[in-house]
């Protein structure tokens, strides 16, 4: 007797119109405030701790917390929204994100916050890899480009903007909107999202096959690795049992659950899409970017708050500047690379490049520089950062099978969001060693002067103080030429490592 085989369900087909495009949008803003609830909160800490007496060390968890779980959540939302359905996935995980962002404030201990800050990352981390799978998935080949464009703005947009809203929310509404000012755009994204994206049906057999071992080894190894990078200055690195224990838990558990995607049938992660050879050139090039981006605006916003005194108010306008510019830059930049005649690897080079000119020209600062003096280097940045992400996701997604899209998004979120970790431990890891090398420095020189000098400034105290505002502007401009450095290398690989592309056509039937 003959078996016939039995079809699979496939998501349904969709043809791009307003329905889709205000889905894509509801997404969009989904992803986006996800990310900006992660820095808006972490800006106006200092008013959260003060408001619920938390002290800096216990504050410093609560945004550890919130990133291990959102991170490690990036590497799996994918196979579930596969197998749950773009849209109930989508609308279920912003409205349980939305709930926790209200609760947050109510909390009656420490515990309780730490609890419902931990869950909250886990529901926000779900979110950016829907709006990369909505947009490989329903986006035309023609418009393709300003989809991951869209997509863009969750590394270059959302990050800048976090100031101007904390300080939005901490100056003249409450310090509780820095929880709660995700609730309006919730309930947008979740209406837009209901309206615009298709209900695909359950595929509950997928369970059958659920990768239960990649998840135990995978989001203990993921969260691990994130902790020792958010608490590893403060703690001290492997001076601390603790980070050392977590690190040696987070390399032997990704080690194993490496290994274990590399064999599965139904991985989270598909190891062998890295034999892609421009995959793999664009996580590398991506992870050291983002590193990039997030090291470098964070370098005016602590020499502005340390050296010059300046409250998070007046340092909101240079982080504004660069949002804005975004919004401009952006599709300005997924036009260039849509052109059939323009070589992407050639727009990503000088996006890095103009990130390296702004790392050259800050390392020129000194104690005198103000908020003014940085425009300039903003200005670069502005064209630099689309430059520098747009190419890269064209080079990874040109040519990729639908089918691979929700793999290929885990990766590249997974990517997105370790290194923004990492660029967060490479600012103050790079910024303590240097400002501490430079204090002895010029102690040292100081000598037998110190007495005489301290006498002169009217105190020990008074120039303790000029050491240190010193220290941190050559510690801000000895982090400027590392930024540099990795820039530079970044572009060195790019000829040897990537490949042409062309930008996505339809494909014309014979």
């Amino acid at each position: 007797m003959e078996i016939t085989a039995q079809p699979k369900v496939s998501p349904a087909a969709a043809t791009f119109n307003l329905r889709i495009m205000t889905g894509l949008v509801g997404i969009l803003l989904a992803s986006l405030i996800a990310g900006l609830n992660e820095h808006v909160t972490d800006i106006a800490m200092p008013d959260v701790q003060g408001a619920m007496s938390i002290s800096h060390d216990e504050g410093s968890w609560l945004t550890t917390l919130y990133e291990a779980t959102q991170v490690a959540a990036m590497a799996f939302a994918p196979w579930f929204s596969a197998t749950l359905s773009l849209r109930r996935f989508t609308l279920s995980v912003t409205a349980a994100f939305m709930l926790l962002g209200v609760l947050c404030p109510f909390a009656s201990n420490l515990h309780q916050l730490y609890l419902l800050r931990a869950l909250q990352g886990l529901f926000g981390g779900c979110l950016p890899p829907m709006l990369m799978s909505v947009a490989l998935r329903f986006l035309p080949p023609g418009i393709k480009l300003y989809g991951l464009g869209a997509y863009a703005l969750t590394a270059t947009f959302g990050p800048n903007l976090g100031t101007p809203l904390a300080v939005l929310w901490t100056e003249y509404v409450g310090w509780r909107w820095a929880f709660w000012q995700v609730v309006p755009v919730c309930l947008l994204a979740m209406s837009a999202v209901y309206w615009g994206i298709p209900q695909d049906p359950l595929r509950l057999e997928r369970f059958r096959q659920f990768n239960w071992r990649g998840v135990l080894l995978g989001f203990p190894a993921i969260a691990s690795l994130v902790i020792v990078l958010e608490q590893g200055t403060r703690l001290g690195w492997l001076d601390s049992p603790f980070i050392g224990r977590m690190l040696a838990l987070g390399l032997v558990s990704m080690t194993l659950f490496m290994v274990n995607e590399w064999f599965h049938p139904l991985p989270f992660f598909k190891v062998q899409q890295l034999a892609r050879r421009n995959l793999t050139f664009s996580l590398i090039t991506l992870g050291g970017v983002l590193v990039i981006l997030v090291a470098v605006p964070g370098i005016p916003a602590a020499y502005l708050a340390e050296v010059q005194g300046y409250r998070p108010l007046q340092i909101a306008p240079l982080a504004l500047y660069v949002a804005l510019g975004q919004l401009l830059a952006l599709p300005l930049v997924s036009s260039l690379c849509n052109l059939n005649r323009v070589d992407c690897r050639w727009v990503l080079a000088v996006g890095l490049g103009l990130i390296a000119l702004t790392c050259y020209l800050g390392s020129a600062m000194t104690s005198d520089w103000i908020r003014n003096n940085f425009y300039g280097l903003q200005m670069l940045q502005i064209l630099a950062q689309p430059m520098a992400v747009i190419p890269l996701l064209m080079l990874a997604t040109n040519g990729l099978p639908s089918i691979e899209g929700p793999s290929a998004s885990a990766w590249f979120n997974t990517v997105k969001g370790m290194a923004a970790v990492v660029g967060t431990g490479v600012l103050e890891g790079v910024t303590t060693m240097r400002e501490h090398f430079h204090s002895h420095t010029l102690v040292d020189r100081l000598g037998g002067r110190s007495l005489w000098l301290a006498q002169q400034h009217e105190g020990l105290t008074r120039l303790a103080g000029q050491i240190r505002a010193q220290a941190l502007v050559l510690a801000s401009a000895d982090l400027y030429r590392v930024m540099a450095f990795i820039t530079l290398t970044l572009i060195i690989f790019i000829p040897l490592m990537a490949t042409r592309v062309y930008p996505p056509r339809p494909v014309k039937d014979a």
